[in-house]
This record gives structure tokens, sequence and C-alpha cells, in this order.
């Protein structure tokens, strides 16, 4: 349970870290939203990979290379799970962008990137 909490804080870190950049992106130098989701999840998957392997899983000791590898794929599906389903909610639903990056991130942070993280990247036995 310490390890789930654990990762959920570091989601919650990461995520604010990804929504921060998206913002500014979007709200301060106008740039498009879609391009925003992208930059906001490679700062927070950044984030997320450095407190993944150092506190979350603590994964130092394993083969650095074969770890970003993995986290690499698992953010690569993330991050098309990201931007199709804002791109849902966005435009074809009509909420907010923050709405729908919200409601993504949630689902996709529930039921892709902790299970992949646990069992595919950092594998905790």
């Amino acid at each position: 349970m310490i390890l789930f909490l654990k990762a959920q804080l570091n989601s919650i870190i990461s995520t604010a870290v990804d929504f921060l950049v998206m913002i500014t992106l979007v709200e301060v130098f106008s740039v498009w939203y879609i391009a925003a989701v992208v930059a906001g999840a490679a700062a927070g998957a950044l984030t997320n990979f450095v407190l993944g392997r150092t506190w979350v899983f603590h994964a130092e000791g394993k083969d650095i290379k074969t770890q970003l590898l993995r986290y690499l794929i698992v953010w690569t599906g993330s991050l098309v799970l990201n931007i199709a389903g804002v791109y849902f909610f966005t435009d074809i639903l009509k909420l907010k962008y923050i709405l729908s990056k919200i409601i993504t991130a949630v689902v996709v942070g529930f039921t892709f990137n902790y299970i992949l993280q646990k069992r595919f990247v950092f594998s905790v036995k």
C-alpha cells in the first residue's frame, strides 16, 4: 500500500509539472493546446521517471538504459492516450482543454501508467 501511495504522490507532482507547462504555454505563449499537451507530458515524464526510479521503486541499482527504454515505450503509449483523450473531450465534446486534461490524466494515470511502470519499467518483485 505504501508503494501505491508513493506512486500516486509522484504522479501528483509530475502531473503538476505537466499542467504548469501546458497551461503556461497555452495561456501565456498562445501555443496550440495539443502541442502544449505534448510539451507538458514531456516535462512531467522527466519528473516522473526520476522520482519513480529513485524514490518510489528504489530501482537505482538496475540498468538505467533498460529502464529508460521501457519508460519511453510506456510514455509513448501514455502520450498517445493523453493526446487522443484531450482532443476527444475538447474538440468533440467541447469541454475546456484543462478539464479535458484532468479527466484524461486521471483515467490514463490509474489504468495505464501505474500498472506498466510497476510491472514493466521498474519491475518491483
